[in-house]
C-alpha cells in the first residue's frame, strides 16, 4: 500500500531517513515494522520564523517497495542515416535540442567553438596563473556553455511543470543526483555538471550523432531566404536546417548576423556587480540565528528585489557557499560570476547584485560613460564604426563596462572592488577582505567610475535590503566588478509559431544566447521545443 502526506518537520527530522520514519508512524498511526521505504517527492525550507522547518511532500510504502525508478527515462535510438539538422552551440539549449532531435528520428550535427568539458577546465585554471583568457575557452565558451562552470543551478520560474520535469529527468538519467527532482531550488553543483554533461554527449554520439569541438561558425549558408547550413574556421561546412543555440557570449554571432542584415533587436539586460559576504554572515541572518545553519541546514540563500527610479535593482544568481570567478570571454574584458560546489562547502557565498537596463535608457552620454577621459583607449565601442541606435547598442556597452572594469583592474583579471558600506557612502575601502576570487582584488572607487544611473540604484537597493535583512549592509561584504552577463543583449527575431526566424527558414534561433531563455532549464526547454520546430520544417 502507497501513502502520501504533507509534512511539516524540524530540519533534524528531515535529514535522517530513521527519524523520518518514526515522525510519519506518530503522526499517522502506521507501523514502523511494515513500512518498507519512505520517498521524498517535494522538499523546501521555510525559513520565515525563528523556528526552521521543513516542508515535505512524501510517498509511503507499506509492506512493499518502490517499483518504479525514482526518475523517468528517455528513450534514444540510433538516427545514423536519418536527416540531419545541425546544432550551433552546446550548452544546454544545444544539448538538450541534440538529444531531442534524436527523439524524433533526426540526426544532430552539434558544432562547438570551444573545447570539451575536461579539456576546458585546464584552460579555467590557466586565468588564475596567467592573467589571461582564452578567447575560445573559458567560462562562456566550450562544452556545456556558460552554465557547466558557474554552478549549475536548476531553479526556474517557469510555470510549464511538465516541460521543467522533463529536463531534470535527463539530467537525472545521464547521472545527476534525484534530489534535483525534490528541492525547491534544485541545483547540481560545477563540480558534477561536467561528468552529466559528458554523459549527455555521449547519448549524442552512441545514437549516431557528430559533436564538433573547436569549430566555430563564422557565417549561415543562406541561399534567397533560406539557410542551408553553416561555414565555419576550420574549412568545414555543414548542411541542413540550423538550430542557432550559441549562448549570450557570441558577440561575433551578433555581429555577423548585423552585418548581413538579419533582423535581431536590442533587448534588456540587467548589469551590476557580484557582491560577497561571508557564508556564515548570510546563514546568521537568514536562519535567525547566531549559530548559522547548524548541523542539519543547507547553506542560506537569499533573494532580493527592489524599484529603484523606475528600474528593478534584485540578485541574481545566488551561489551560497560558493565563490567568484572571472567569467570574461576575451582580452580586455573583466566580467565575475559565481559558481558553488555540490556540497555548498566555501565560506563564502555570493551573488549578482544588477540594475535593470532597457535599451531606451541609454544615450549619448551614458554609452560614453567617462571613457573619453582614460587615456590610450582605442576601443571598437568608441571608434567611428559606433553606431548609436544599433540593434547591438546593448552589447556595446556591456563591452564598454567590462573594458572600463579591465582598466581599474590594472589590466588584468585582478578585480576592482570595494567594500559594501564603503560604496554606499561614497568612501574608497582602504582594504578589502578576503575574497574567493582566485585572481585577487585590487581597491577601486567603483562609487565613482560605474555609470551613475547604475551606482546610483544599486547604493539605494542596498539600503532596501539592509533594512529589510539587519546585518546584510556592512564592510565585511565586498562587491566585485562587474556582472554584465546576465542574459542575451540581443534578441534574434523569430515567428512565435513556428519558431523559425522572421525572414529565414531553416533558421532557428534557440535559447539564451538568441533572447528566448534564462538559464539551465529554460535553456534546455526552449531547445527541446527548437528541436520540435526543426523536425516540423524538415518532414513539411
Amino acid at each position: 500500500m502507497i501513502h502520501e502526506y504533507q509534512l511539516r518537520v524540524l530540519p533534524e527530522t528531515a535529514a535522517n531517513e530513521q527519524h523520518l520514519k518514526a515522525y510519519i508512524a506518530g503522526e499517522k498511526g502506521l507501523d514502523m515494522n511494515h513500512m518498507a521505504a519512505v520517498r521524498i517527492i517535494r522538499r523546501s525550507i521555510d525559513a520565515r520564523q525563528r523556528t526552521i522547518y521543513v516542508n515535505l511532500s512524501v510517498r509511503v510504502y507499506v509492506d512493499e517497495m518502490p517499483a518504479e525508478e525514482e526518475f523517468r527515462r528517455t528513450l534514444y535510438h540510433n538516427v545514423e542515416g536519418r536527416p540531419q539538422v545541425v546544432v550551433v552551440g552546446a550548452g544546454p539549449g544545444g544539448l538538450f535540442a541534440a538529444l531531442r532531435l534524436i527523439e524524433l528520428g533526426l540526426r544532430p550535427i552539434v558544432v562547438e567553438r570551444g573545447k570539451d568539458v575536461r579539456a576546458r577546465k585546464k584552460d579555467l585554471a590557466q586565468i588564475s596563473r596567467t592573467q589571461g583568457v582564452d578567447p575560445e575557452s573559458n567560462y562562456s565558451f566550450g562544452e556545456g556553455g556558460a552554465g557547466a562552470y558557474s554552478d549549475g543551478k536548476l531553479y526556474t520560474r517557469s510555470k510549464k511543470r511538465g516541460n521543467v520535469d522533463k529536463i531534470l529527468n535527463v539530467f537525472c538519467q545521464h547521472g545527476a543526483s534525484p534530489s534535483i527532482l525534490v528541492d525547491a531550488h534544485p541545483h547540481i553543483g560545477t563540480d558534477k555538471l561536467p561528468r552529466v554533461i559528458e554523459a549527455m554527449r555521449n547519448t549524442i554520439l552512441q545514437c549516431g550523432g557528430e559533436v564538433h569541438f573547436e569549430t566555430r561558425m563564422d557565417a549561415l549558408l543562406v541561399e534567397g531566404d533560406r539557410v542551408l547550413g553553416i561555414e565555419t574556421n576550420t574549412g568545414k561546412t555543414f548542411q541542413g536546417p540550423v538550430i542557432l543555440a550559441t549562448g549570450h557570449s557570441a558577440r561575433d554571432v551578433y555581429r555577423w548576423l548585423a552585418a548581413h542584415g538579419v533582423e535581431i533587436e536590442a533587448k534588456g539586460i540587467a548589469v551590476g556587480v557580484r557582491l560577497e559576504h561571508p557564508a556564515q554572515l548570510i546563514d546568521r541572518i537568514q536562519y535567525h540565528s547566531r549559530e548559522g545553519r547548524g548541523k542539519y541546514l543547507p547553506a542560506a540563500e537569499y533573494s532580493f528585489v527592489t524599484q529603484v527610479e523606475g528600474r528593478g535593482v534584485y540578485s541574481f544568481c545566488m551561489c551560497p557557499g560558493g565563490f567568484v570567478v572571472p567569467a570574461a570571454s576575451g582580452p580586455e574584458q573583466i566580467v565575475v560570476n559565481g559558481m558553488s560546489p555540490s556540497n555548498r562547502g566555501s565560506r563564502w557565498s555570493n551573488s549578482g547584485m544588477v540594475v535593470e537596463l532597457h535599451p531606451e535608457d541609454l544615450g549619448n552620454e551614458e554609452l560614453r560613460m567617462k571613457n573619453e577621459e582614460l587615456p590610450g583607449d582605442d576601443s571598437a565601442a568608441n571608434s567611428s564604426s559606433f553606431t548609436l541606435h544599433s540593434s547591438l547598442k546593448m552589447m556595446f556597452f556591456q563591452e564598454q563596462l567590462e573594458r572600463l572594469c579591465w582598466l581599474q583592474g590594472n589590466r588584468k583579471q585582478t578585480a576592482p572592488a570595494q567594500r559594501m558600506a564603503d560604496f554606499c557612502n561614497g568612501r574608497l575601502s582602504a582594504d578589502l577582505p578576503e575574497s574567493s576570487y582566485a585572481p585577487g582584488l585590487v581597491a577601486s572607487p567603483l562609487h565613482f567610475w560605474m555609470p551613475g544611473f547604475i551606482a546610483r540604484r544599486l547604493a539605494q537597493g542596498f539600503r532596501t535590503f539592509g533594512r529589510n535583512a539587519r546585518g546584510f549592509l556592512t564592510n565585511e561584504a565586498v562587491m566585485i566588478g562587474v556582472e554584465t552577463r546576465t542574459s542575451s543583449p540581443v534578441r534574434i527575431l523569430r515567428d512565435k509559431d513556428t519558431l523559425q526566424h522572421v525572414r529565414l527558414q531553416g533558421l532557428f534561433p534557440c535559447g539564451e544566447g538568441a533572447g528566448y531563455a534564462g538559464g539551465i532549464v529554460s535553456a534546455g526547454i526552449d531547445g527541446e521545443r527548437c528541436a520540435e520546430a526543426a523536425a516540423a520544417y524538415v518532414q513539411a
